[in-house]
């Protein structure tokens, strides 16, 4: 099946799952957006208010600074995938308990074999802690690290910088390296290099840190 068809399929099924009590007190669920065959996935943790009535990914503040993150990186949305670790709002945005997490791992799990990234990128700890459980994302933020076929690099939420602005030259920080991961990435991958539409050398001439827990 196409991938377009597989996320298709994801999406109506995420729109009818009761697995979990979060499917009791949505309004709308957030499966994910965003093209088949994006090269950069990005993970979040769950809707807040905004995306519960929306039905899309960071659409709130938080969402418009990922967009400006994404610019600095030579990024639109247009071009990458993002999803949540879980797809109904957890109420009063609480974190996502473990078995809301499980009951929604079946979803996400089948997004990223669907698309199919080269890199992940996960924001905030839930997401990180699927792939790094027992990480501390103060300490690994912004490194990458081979996990499977793919790589991974953990990042902070960018609703992290809107609470604790202290934390916001360190995001920004860890999206001007990406363009750079991503072409080593893809020649690690033994895919070609890609070209972005603005200048992005600066960004690229920094060689990202490798997780020594790899």
């Amino acid at each position: 099946m196409p991938a377009e068809d597989t996320l298709s399929r994801i999406a109506r099924d995420v729109a009818v799952c009761a697995k979990c009590v979060l499917s009791e007190s949505r309004k709308k669920p957030v499966a994910g957006d965003g093209p088949a065959d994006a090269e950069i996935m990005f993970i979040g943790e769950g809707p807040g208010f905004h995306e519960n009535e929306q039905g899309h990914p960071f659409v709130g503040a938080s969402g418009k600074f990922l967009d400006q993150l994404l610019a600095q990186a030579g990024l639109t949305r247009d071009e990458v995938f993002i999803a949540n670790v879980v797809k109904c709002r957890p109420p009063g945005n609480r974190d996502p308990l473990p078995d809301e997490l499980a009951a929604c791992n079946t979803h996400l799990e089948a997004q990223i074999e669907a698309v199919n990234p080269s890199i992940i990128v996960t924001l905030g700890r839930f997401s990180m802690n699927k792939f790094f459980p027992g990480a501390k994302i103060s300490a690994v933020h912004g490194q990458m690290g081979r996990v499977g076929e793919r790589y991974v690099i953990p990042m902070f939420h960018p609703a992290a910088a809107l609470h604790q602005p202290a934390l916001k030259p360190s995001i920004l920080g860890d999206f001007a390296q990406l363009p750079g991961q991503l072409q080593e990435a893809r020649k690690a991958l033994g895919k070609p290099e890609i070209f972005f539409r603005r200048n992005v050398e600066e960004a690229a001439n920094e060689k990202p840190k490798q997780l020594n827990l790899f």
